[in-house]
């Protein structure tokens, strides 16, 4: 995994040293090696930070070029089919210099243009720049595992893997967007395309970017399509097993060790299964928190043990909220997870052993695994929500995304009076806008999940988590076949949530522990006690930066101070530790 950064300067000559800037602000995604490349016009540059995977030597260096250097690339992600597209490259009379699956990728463009994207299995995103063409092309992965944000600026494109690098460019102007800054207090992210910075937007996951003469042109490149395909239990079991084994196995290719977190669940404990069928070197991580009689580590050690796995298992005896100071800056716009500490702190434990790591990510969205969808029957439940309005979906929906929720009612008490013009009085228009009404309800939320939850806050949550850590997260379970596979099942499977999780629940019942199997599902987050310090935030928030600054009520901030608890309270900490970091 790696860090990438870039300038295209239509005015001035790109100062090398402002790539520099850019790549030293995200060093800790690859602090293996750096590199620059600057264009001949010098109206160019681009920039990568190096963690080192595949071919180790210096024929791995970023950014690496085609054999005639016309098109350069910077890429941060893996392509676990390389070496396959690489021999078809190779009978279309490409040569390569390297073993890795940046020059795959750089050739694939030469090949096939924007076409390479279909033929690609992994995690990405990147640039390559045509020198010949004075073209950049840019693209993210289908899922938005790997993050790329960008802007424009008085005749200057930028693009990086993290805000940070952006905000690293002291010429480059950034205020604050109302609108996203509203949409935080909703959604607990803020929704593709926009950032937390009118200048900065991201670009959603499954589509590229085309900048050329200054235009940007965004295009999606991958949709998710029904089929309602017929198959048998016992052959779509199969398939899937297939699936997933080979997506292990996939993701496994490392020229250093991969480890593994464990949870002790399915997911976590499907993916070492798998590792353990293969007879891969295991080295697994879980954390645990002390006198907490919901901790995990308990199960993580067993699958552990069955596995034969040399198991790291750190138990937390207390939570710092203070560290909610550095958050501030690994996520670089606010993000509203309680989770977000745990994961930094396995992905600090797991740093310390290896440099990646398979993670169970996906896998709820892909198997509808959440407790809140498998808690209902099926005809007392899904059937009847078929027969009710597009827009009671997505209210349920985000009903159940909620979580401290401010809906238009609570934004307008939250927010100063000059932020009000910038609410949307539909308060679920990005859930509504991934809403495809031609699907069951249950796919329908399975691909609001898969878009917006997961895309926006899951997978941006494990990478900043991982990266600052300088470790690499893989996630098995996001191939995209697993999914195609899954989303084309007949609509009458999605009547019943528990029948879709169940084809995962066959892959492993015959290995893990029964305890395991028996084990009711749980979030990764660690007692509420940590998080429900009242008196805590009393104290950080008595002299509140937001409120001095007019962008939030105090008299709605005491009242929330007023109750035992309200998650609300962890969305206000969250925006009021980020803005203390980035606003001043």
């Amino acid at each position: 995994m790696c860090g990438i950064a870039g300038i295209i300067d239509l005015k001035n000559s790109v100062n090398p040293a402002h790539i520099l800037d850019m790549t030293n602000a995200i060093r800790h995604r690859g602090p293996d090696d750096e590199g620059v490349w600057i264009s001949p016009e010098s109206n160019v540059g681009l920039g990568h930070r190096r963690l080192s995977f595949l071919d180790l030597s210096e024929n791995g260096k970023q950014p690496l070029s085609n054999e005639d250097g016309t098109l350069l690339i910077t890429f941060n992600g893996e392509i676990y089919n390389y070496r396959l597209l690489k021999e078809e490259l190779q009978q279309l009379g490409h040569k390569f210099k390297s073993n890795t699956d940046t020059e795959v990728l750089v050739h694939a463009y030469e090949a096939w243009g924007e076409k390479m994207l279909d033929k690609l299995v992994g995690m990405w995103a990147f640039a390559i720049w045509n020198e010949k063409e004075q073209i950049l092309f840019a693209a993210r992965d289908r899922f938005g595992i790997k993050p790329f944000y960008y802007g424009s600026q008085n005749g200057k494109f930028v693009f990086a893997s993290e805000i940070k690098a952006i905000a690293a460019l002291q010429d480059f102007k950034r205020t604050l967007n109302f609108t996203a800054f509203a949409d935080y207090f909703n959604y607990r992210y803020i929704p593709s395309p926009n950032t937390i910075w009118n200048e900065v937007q991201k670009l959603p996951p499954a589509h590229y970017l085309v900048w050329k003469n200054g235009k940007i042109a965004v295009t999606e490149y991958w949709k998710l399509e029904s089929q309602s395909l017929s198959v048998s239990h016992k052959q779509l079991v199969e398939e899937i097993n297939d699936i997933l084994f080979n997506s292990v196995k996939l993701h496994a290719v490392s020229d250093v060790p991969v480890g593994a977190f464990l949870s002790g669940g399915y997911d976590s404990s499907a993916i070492v299964y798998y590792l353990h069928k293969m007879k891969y070197p295991l080295q697994t991580f879980s954390i645990g928190f002390k006198e907490w009689q919901n901790s995990e580590h308990h199960f993580a050690e067993l699958v552990a043990e069955k596995f034969n796995s040399k198991h790291t298992s750190f138990i937390v005896d207390n939570v710092h909220l203070e560290t909610l100071d550095h958050l501030a800056w690994v996520y670089d716009e606010p993000l509203a997870d309680i989770s977000t500490l745990p994961t930094y702190m396995v992905s600090n434990i797991a740093a310390k052993h290896v440099k990646a790591v398979m993670s169970g990510e996906g896998s709820d969205e892909i198997f509808v695994g959440y407790n809140w969808q498998r808690e209902f029957k099926p005809k007392t439940f899904w059937q009847r929500l078929t027969q009710t309005s597009n827009s009671h979906i997505v209210n349920y929906y985000a009903n159940a995304m909620a979580m401290g929720r401010f809906n238009y009612e609570e934004q307008s008490k939250l927010l100063s009076p000059e932020l009000h013009k910038h609410l949307s009085k539909n308060s679920d228009y990005f859930y509504a806008s991934n809403f495809n009404n031609k699907l069951s309800p249950l796919k329908s939320i399975q691909q609001m999940d898969i878009k917006c939850f997961m895309g926006e806050l899951v997978l941006t949550k494990i990478d900043r988590a991982s990266m600052a850590n300088s470790l690499e997260v893989r996630v098995p379970f996001l191939h995209h076949k697993l999914f195609e596979k899954i989303f084309s099942l007949k609509e009458n499977l999605y009547h019943n949530p528990s029948q879709i999780k169940s084809l995962l629940y066959e892959q492993i019942k015959n290995a893990l522990p029964q305890e395991i199997l028996d084990r009711k599902k749980q979030g990764f987050v660690g007692p509420d006690k940590y998080y429900m310090n009242i008196d805590w935030y009393r104290t950080e928030l008595a002299e509140s930066k937001l409120v001095k600054d007019g962008l939030v009520s105090r008299d709605y901030v005491n009242n929330l101070l007023q109750k035992d608890y309200d998650w609300g309270l962890w969305k206000i900490m969250v925006m009021e530790k980020w803005y203390k970091k980035w606003m001043t």
